[in-house]
């Protein structure tokens, strides 16, 4: 049997072991028990309205993925037609990790609030045990849709390294459009949703009526809790499946034109397909080593899977490196340890984002607690205190990604950056599941104050929402770190593909691209931000409308009308989502054959420098503005209720737009554009002569 093959077989035992894994956890969460009426009456609201959302989305997307699959189907010549196929079964894979995510998210939410009533350890269990399925779910979809297509594609051309370099891997590229593309909207449009939702919640119920956050009088609840699995579920799972897919795809494109022999550079292009398979496995041992014990603090029981998960990658990746290319030294310049060391530099530059990600934006450090101050003085001062916060943040992940990229280049050329990317998002399992974790315990706490559960029971969802919030701030800026590695390998891949060398940044199409690229994070964000405005709008009118023409509700005579709520969120997003979308798809398009390869090229310089530090500006401002005002509302700054709470409120308000909506959303723009630029590689090419 030869490599190509027996690689096949190992990708297909990782997909299915991945696959299998979340089967059984579904299972197991279905099986929790669920007993309080009241509380199985409102998770079955949100449960309803977040599905409801994403089937509609779903159709409104069915549409654009048939026009795309027919324009590559008509655009391409010869084999490279079959990237329609690609790029479907890439959409069908990300929407249907969505879906289960989704599904088993809004069933572990209310059992997570049950658990909760017998102590923290069963809370969190089910919590993380509801995340876990979301983790395996997205890298074992992956995982089966490279088996899918690779096992075509050597059916049908066979699998040398001539065959794989222009036949299938062109195909394959296809898949990481389907999965960009289904992850920019699911992002945009949960974004939307989700801050439409909570800002009419907070400025209508807890400002104007002055009822806690959560409290079942509030219309906008359900919809704000629908909205947390939309946009950090759904939203993020997309983000990152994309991601995966990308830095997996880039890294075989860069390995096949590797100088070497052709058994080498076979091995190095099924390199990454074996890493990230030893990914898998090392995530459900990390997922596994998730176990809080008595008076131990949550994060502590997650940083442990966290952690150990990265460790036994880092092993997995030196046996691999060493058994499988170590075979092949003097064949090519790159040699297996440079590759593994470009791994591990990839493992700890996402832990050090990480790290920093948390110092700017946790409960209690000091960036934070200088917005907390700031906010005792008004909101003009918080608002510029938070932005300052934001935009120092961004200087040190800079720094790392940068030397991450140079060191990697240095020891592996740009299969290194490939690998480094790869390292990045290896564990992607276990880190998915922490991050997925977030929303659940976050709605577990919603749930239980709008169920009415004992004070004991939201203390226990508080502790581990409060977790949450850390862990979806770690998980934004590792999805940003994650963003700016595959861009750029994509766009290396682009380069090579198109057959542009070096470029000359004194050009006149040049420069005027890095111009177009460096504007467009700005007009995508401007976009995401006043889709979020308006329907923002339209939610607090309708709070509002609720509260004038039902008196009863905050007398609890009459109960609120928690659909209408959904329903404008869900209507604003599908519309807010549309316009960005479109922008971010035809922008490539229109510039590469318009201003041609090189102007591109360009665009795509520019939109991935600019996006990255705006992306994280954005996400880590909001992130800071976040935990300064759940800090106040547990006793700084004179608390709840005091002018230090109604400032942190309103840097809260601006900054849920910015770390839940236009903040994530620019690391799909980055790597959608990057992605399509390779897609439209060979159809530029036969265009313009190259």
């Amino acid at each position: 049997m030869d490599t190509f093959s027996w690689t096949l077989l190992i990708v297909a035992g990782g997909s299915f072991l991945a696959l299998g894994y979340a089967a059984i956890k579904t299972k197991w969460i279905f099986g929790q028990p669920v007993e309080n009426p009241k509380l199985v009456k409102i998770g079955g609201y949100v449960a309803d309205g977040a599905m409801a959302f994403l089937t509609r989305e779903y159709k409104v997307l069915i549409p654009f993925v048939l026009i795309v699959a027919a324009f590559l189907a008509i655009a391409n010549q010869g084999s490279l037609r079959y990237q329609s196929v690609a790029f479907v079964v890439g959409a069908m894979a990300s929407a249907l990790a969505g879906f289960i995510g989704m599904k088993v998210a809004t069933a572990a939410n209310t059992r997570t609030t049950h658990a909760a009533q017998g102590g923290l350890i069963p809370a969190l269990k089910v919590a993380f045990t509801g995340g876990s399925v979301m983790g395996m779910s997205v890298v074992g979809l992956s995982m089966l849709g490279f088996l899918v297509l690779l096992f075509l594609g050597r059916l049908f051309f066979g699998s040398s390294v001539g065959v794989l370099a222009d036949q299938i891997l062109p195909i394959v590229t296809g898949f990481s459009l389907g999965a960009s593309s289904m992850a920019l909207f699911a992002r945009v449009g949960g974004g939307i949703f989700t801050k439409a939702a909570d800002v009419g919640a907070d400025l209508v119920g807890k400002v104007e009526a002055g009822i806690p956050e959560d409290d079942h009088r509030n219309p906008a609840t359900i919809a704000d809790n629908v909205g947390d699995n939309v946009g950090d579920v759904a939203g993020m799972g997309a983000d990152l499946f994309e991601s995966y897919v990308g830095s997996i795809i880039g890294a075989m494109v860069l390995g096949v034109s590797i100088a070497g022999s052709d058994a080498y550079r076979l091995k190095l292009v099924v390199f990454p397909l074996l890493l990230a398979v030893a990914g898998i496995v090392a995530a459900m041992i990390g997922v596994g080593l998730v176990r809080v014990k008595e008076r131990q603090s949550p994060q502590a029981a997650l940083n442990k899977g966290t952690f150990g998960a990265a460790g036994i990658a880092a092993v997995f990746s030196f046996l691999l490196s060493y058994f499988f290319l170590g075979g092949g030294a003097g064949e090519a310049a790159v040699g297996w340890l440079n590759v593994f060391f470009a791994s591990v530099l990839g493992m700890v530059a996402g832990t050090l984002i990480g790290m920093i990600t948390e110092y700017y934006t946790g409960t209690d450090t000091k960036p934070v607690n200088k917005i907390v101050k700031a906010c005792e003085t008004g909101p003009a001062t918080t608002l510029i205190t938070g932005m300052g916060v934001g935009m120092v943040s961004a200087f040190p992940p800079i720094v790392i990604i940068v030397a991450a990229i140079l060191s990697s280049e240095a020891l592996a050329g740009l299969y290194g950056i490939a690998i480094a990317a790869l390292g990045m998002l290896m564990t992607l399992g276990v880190q998915l599941a922490v991050d997925a974790y977030g929303p659940i315990a976050d709605n577990a706490g919603g749930l239980a104050e709008m169920s009415e559960f004992p004070p004991a029971v939201r203390e226990i969802t508080d502790e581990l929402d409060a977790v949450g919030n850390t862990t979806a701030a770690i998980g934004k800026g590792f999805a940003i770190g994650s963003a700016a590695l595959t861009a750029i390998i994509l766009f290396s891949a682009y380069r090579q593909q198109v057959g542009v060398g070096t470029i000359d940044l004194m050009n006149a199409k040049v420069i005027s691209g890095v111009l177009l690229g460096a504007v467009l994070p700005y007009l995508f964000s401007s976009m995401a931000m006043n889709a979020v405005g308006e329907a923002a709008f339209a939610m607090i009118k309708e709070v509002r409308r609720q509260f004038r023409e039902k008196p009863g509700i905050l007398k609890e005579t009459e109960e609120p009308d928690y659909k209408k709520c959904v329903d404008i969120s869900t209507a604003s997003a599908l519309k807010g989502m549309v316009v960005p979308g479109v922008v971010a798809v035809l922008t490539p398009v229109l510039v590469g054959f318009i201003g041609g390869p090189e102007m591109l090229a360009g665009t795509l310089i520019g939109v991935t420098a600019s996006g990255v530090v705006l992306a994280i500006f954005m996400s880590n401002a909001g992130g800071a503005w976040d935990n300064a005002k759940k800090m106040i509302e547990c006793g700084a700054s004179q608390g709840k209720g005091s002018e230090a709470h109604k400032a942190a409120v309103v840097g809260d308000t601006v900054g849920d737009p910015f770390k839940d909506t236009a903040g994530p959303s620019l690391n799909i723009l980055l790597k959608l554009m990057a992605i399509i630029s390779l897609v439209i590689a060979p159809m530029l090419k036969n265009y313009w002569g190259l």
